[in-house]
């Protein structure tokens, strides 16, 4: 009797502390529901075999962004993905099904709540045995099975683009409806920000002509783990994104409603704005710099459009609306939520002691908006060197100059010291680190030694010390308020539009009475001004 009780205490108590961890996740009431639909109503347990099977990835067609061509292992690598994770995480411990304990504790060692550290050891983990799984050789080497265990090894280029894109596939997977047909971004400027980093050789390649997938460089795991937990922390939540679709994916299966479909999502690679200078691989990049809601508004700007209708995260574009400030403000004016600034620019750049015309593209976040302004504003920010080479720049907290931006006064007042005219970023006041004319014609882009506010860091590879002017290309400017900020603006402009109306409206009824106009009284005085004037009461 004892040992029994001391027994069911023991397990009520493992129960609850599952049950806890799996709470602080947010995921408890999905994996209760999935449990109850999976479980065998006799033995209340989860056919291993089955669980391992509604976890399988397959695609009937792979197809990429730009003009990568997807290496032949790849599909075979994503065959093994999901029973490897399977595998690896929910470990029935009496063999056959898994227990309401065993399928929670799985979850929590997948998906609980651990340090970004941990986080990229468990990932790696799961690439390291589904490389495995699938016949590739990998150099990684873990000490131990514990998730903090020191790990040893490097990682190859093609075995780093198929890590991140079996990232992408995990996150595509857990924000689109089940279809077999499989989009993956070009992730070149990922791949080049990691050869740049990690690798000796990497300072001497040249990032605007060489090929990722040819380069047979190693990076060392321990350069590569500080490279990603300062580059892409976010990117590991794209395991917990992958097992909660496939749990809700296997609810609706067995409802019979067929797979749930996010509203950031779309299956058809040719709703993607390929012909944008936000294509899905740098959204996708940017978006796994930091761990908010702007990343997930960031990733969905990516999907949701073609080419036959208007994509309603992009606020302006040159290129359709017209160069200049003026442009870009009947366009953004009204949005008080984060815009993602991207320029496009090409200018002369040093490279091995001779110079050539080389395009780049930069990006800025502006966390309230645009605000016309003769100072600086903004309480955060970041700034990104998008390509060839992806960087991304936080606050450093010394200074605040995190934006300016400001326009033509719209009175002709005589100013003796008139202010720029312009977009800026960093650095100060006519030394600004970013700085993009009001016609949209030039940019300035200075060392990161004039700014303060921002870390310090290339905006384009070979900037150098000196100030570089450079061409301007396109501008975009992407919401990632949401609707709430959307409305808000569309309701501003509308209230705009009827104050510029009502202005323009004419009184016609007292613009065409003489009697009562001024000029008849102005005459009438002019004519006897002695006349008394009677006051009418």
């Amino acid at each position: 009797m004892g040992a029994s009780s001391s027994t069911d205490n023991k397990e009520l108590s493992e129960k609850r502390e599952i049950e806890s961890l799996a709470a602080s996740t947010g995921a408890l009431p999905l994996l209760q529901r999935s449990f109850s639909k999976l479980a065998d109503p006799q033995t209340n347990t989860v056919s291993f075999q089955s669980f391992k099977k509604s976890f399988t990835l397959s695609y009937k067609t792979t197809t990429c962004e730009g003009d990568q061509i997807v290496p032949d292992s790849f599909p075979r690598l994503l065959e093994h993905l999901g029973p490897s994770l399977v595998d690896l995480f929910f470990v029935p411990e009496k063999g056959g099904g898994l227990s309401w304990v065993e399928f929670a504790r799985g979850y929590v060692k997948c998906c609980g709540r651990m340090s970004a550290s941990m986080s990229y050891n468990t990932l790696l983990r799961l690439f390291h045995l589904t490389s495995q799984n699938a016949g590739f050789s990998s150099k990684l080497e873990f000490e131990s099975e514990e998730a903090d265990c020191k790990i040893n090894g490097s990682v190859s280029t093609v075995e780093l683009v198929m890590f991140l894109w079996m990232c992408w596939t995990m996150s595509w997977d857990g924000r689109s409806s089940r279809s077999t047909d499989l989009f993956l971004p070009d992730i070149s400027h990922l791949i080049m920000s990691a050869l740049v980093s990690c690798t000796e050789s990497g300072a001497s390649l040249d990032v605007w002509d060489s090929d990722v997938f040819r380069l047979e460089l190693e990076l060392p795991v321990g350069k590569f783990l500080t490279w990603a937990l300062t580059t892409i922390p976010s990117l590991t939540e794209c395991l917990s994104h992958f097992c909660n679709a496939r749990l809700q994916h296997s609810l609706n299966a067995e409802d019979g409603s067929g797979p749930s479909k996010s509203a950031g999502g779309d299956d058809s690679a040719s709703k993607t704005c390929e012909n944008t200078l936000l294509t899905c691989g740098r959204a996708w990049a940017i978006s796994l710099t930091s761990k908010n809601t702007l990343s997930e508004e960031i990733l969905s700007s990516c999907f949701p459009c073609n080419n036959d209708e208007p994509n309603e995260y992009l606020l302006y574009r040159s290129y359709h609306h017209g160069k200049g400030m003026n442009r870009l403000w009947d366009n953004v004016q009204g949005y008080h939520a984060p815009i993602l600034l991207i320029v496009s620019a090409s200018g002369g750049v040093d490279h091995e002691g001779t110079s050539s015309e080389r395009k780049w593209v930069i990006g800025a976040i502006l966390q309230q908006g645009f605000e016309n302004r003769d100072t600086f504003y903004g309480s955060s920010g970041n700034l990104f060197s998008i390509s060839p080479v992806f960087h991304a720049f936080s606050s450093s907290g010394k200074e605040k100059n995190f934006a300016y931006s400001h326009l033509h006064p719209s009175g002709r007042v005589y100013d003796a010291n008139p202010k720029p005219v312009g977009i800026g970023f960093g650095g100060t006041q006519g030394n600004e680190r970013i700085f993009i004319d009001e016609d949209f014609a030039k940019i300035t882009v200075r060392h990161h030694a004039v700014d303060k506010t921002y870390q310090p860091g290339s905006l384009f590879p070979n900037q150098g010390y000196l100030p570089v002017e450079a061409l301007v290309s396109d501008v975009e400017a992407w919401a990632l308020g949401g609707k709430a900020a959307k409305e808000v603006q569309e309701a501003y402009k509308k209230r705009e539009e009827l104050f510029t109306d009502q202005r323009r409206k004419i009184d016609l009824k007292t613009f065409t009475n003489w009697e009562d106009s001024p000029e008849k009284m102005m005459m009438d005085m002019m004519g006897n001004p002695n006349a008394p004037a009677r006051e009418e009461r």
